[in-house]
């Protein structure tokens, strides 16, 4: 999990270590967890576990509180957190997570992830061209109304498909309804799916990046590492109507900073968890799907190196590429380590048994999910033949594939009902995957040849010349 999704600190006093809010609902595939280590946990904010903190750190978590850092937190639509910190919709994330706006309104006259960028007034800032700001405003448990259209006796791809036609309709009449971004997020896989009412910012300004040197002091090697030495942030504003938005809610900056003895939240868009998953899906990771993805980004990160030697526009033009290759292949390096830990699989595997004896301990549960593991473990091992072309049929970083792929399947699917159509397609995804498309980001052509020659390499070298996908 990337410092990105630690946008808004909010804190509390009298207890004794840090405790921490990595999950607002702003992402599907979020557990919640209430048994935690090291004094630490992330939970929903509509689920939020108050008797219990109350409890434990005498600290009384409101509604209000809740509500306010709430409304105060910010998705970015690259993938990051930020938060407001001011009545005229200033925003405040990571330098990484702005790293994205920041490279595509630079030039090779004026390079502001080298030298950085200050706007001394609004008229000053620089607009980003894709950038989507999302303000999660309201939660709504809306289970039934995705299961209600189920048939009994149903398979499990009917099932799977009769959810997301209902999540699309549901999707749909939020939007007309509100006007707002309306997304049904899948949680605890399937048990629970939640409506989630975003207001959409797309006039979003840069007003300030230091200077990449201090922003990301010690290059990769320190990233991901604790204690960091640098300045990893970066401003921006939000505004509509072409006026700085006016939030309700922001976070206020502390004079005094952090205490010793204080208890910290922290809000944020985290990655996935996969707390939950089952032996098998963790050893498919471990063995399978892993493993491909951190060669796949080893070699494309020797590619973006070479590329980046030629000269200095083309180390600027494949930085953010491989900055987010770097990152990324750190974090699947953590991750095979742990899973190829013995120790670690060992726990799994007996927290597993622990709950397939309880369920199997209960006839009722037994007949509801008592072969699920077994039929889990068994289409995990039946993809596995498939897994590598499959993989192999999306290039890394290339945003001229994106688009050709995005132009190839929008017809087709817009002559489906929106509750028919691929996810990405349904009509409440169909603005941000315009705003995508039309993009004003400059695409350069030499970074394109050499990423997906690098794809089509890799790609040849791993199902072999005779392969008809690379073929």
């Amino acid at each position: 999990m990337s410092a990105s999704q630690q946008a808004g600190a909010i804190k509390a006093r009298k207890v004794v270590k840090m405790l921490m809010i990595k999950r607002l609902g702003l992402l599907a595939y979020a557990l919640t967890a209430l048994v935690c280590w090291a004094d630490e946990g992330m939970w929903l904010v509509n689920q939020f576990p108050k008797q219990a903190v109350q409890k434990r750190y005498g600290v009384n978590v409101t509604d209000p509180f809740l509500d306010h850092i709430r409304l105060a937190s910010v998705r970015f639509n690259n993938g990051g957190s930020g938060s407001f910190i001011s009545g005229q919709g200033l925003l405040f994330t990571n330098h990484h997570v702005g790293r994205d706006c920041i490279q595509k309104v630079s030039t090779a006259e004026h390079d502001y992830i080298a030298n950085g960028f200050y706007a001394a007034s609004l008229g000053d800032e620089k607009k980003c061209p894709d950038l989507e700001i999302n303000l999660l405003l309201k939660i709504e448990d809306v289970t039934a109304k995705v299961k209600e259209g189920e048939k009994p006796g149903a398979d499990s791809a009917e099932v799977n498909q009769a959810r997301k036609a209902a999540m699309a309709r549901i999707e749909k009449e939020c939007t007309s309804a509100t006007g707002n971004r309306c997304d049904v997020v899948t949680l605890f896989s399937g048990g629970r799916y939640d409506l989630y009412q975003y207001k959409k910012y797309t006039d979003v300004r840069l007003v300030f990046a230091p200077e990449e040197s201090i922003a990301a002091f010690g290059g990769d090697p320190d990233n991901f590492n604790y204690p960091r030495f640098c300045l990893d942030f970066s401003l921006f504003r939000a505004y509509e109507n072409d006026k700085p938005v006016e939030p309700k809610e922001y976070l206020r900056w502390s004079r005094t900073g952090v205490k010793d003895g204080e208890l910290v939240f922290v809000t944020g868009n985290p990655g996935t968890t996969g707390r939950l998953l089952t032996t098998a899906q963790l050893e498919y990771s471990r063995d399978v799907s892993y493993p491909l993805v951190h060669a796949r980004l080893a070699a494309m990160i020797k590619a973006l190196e070479a590329f980046g030697a030629r000269d200095a526009e083309s180390k600027r033009i494949a930085g953010d590429d491989l900055l987010s290759a770097q990152n990324s292949y750190k974090a699947y390096t953590g991750f095979l380590s742990g899973l190829r830990d013995p120790q670690l699989m060992g726990r799994k595997r007996d927290e597993e048994q622990t709950l397939r004896a309880s369920v199997n301990a209960d006839p009722e549960k037994l007949r509801k999910f008592g072969k699920v593991w077994d039929e889990v473990a068994a289409s995990y091992q039946q993809f596995k033949e498939s897994s590598k072309p499959y993989s192999l049929t999306t290039p890394m970083f290339s945003e001229l594939f994106s688009i050709a792929r995005n132009v190839l399947r929008l017809p087709e699917e817009m002559k489906k009902p929106s509750d028919q159509r691929l996810r990405e397609y349904r009509d409440s995804a169909l603005p941000s995957l315009e705003q995508e498309l039309y993009s004003t980001a400059p695409i350069h052509d030499s970074l394109e040849i050499t990423v997906l020659a690098e794809n089509f390499r890799f790609m040849r070298d791993e199902l072999g010349p005779d392969h008809i996908l690379v073929k």
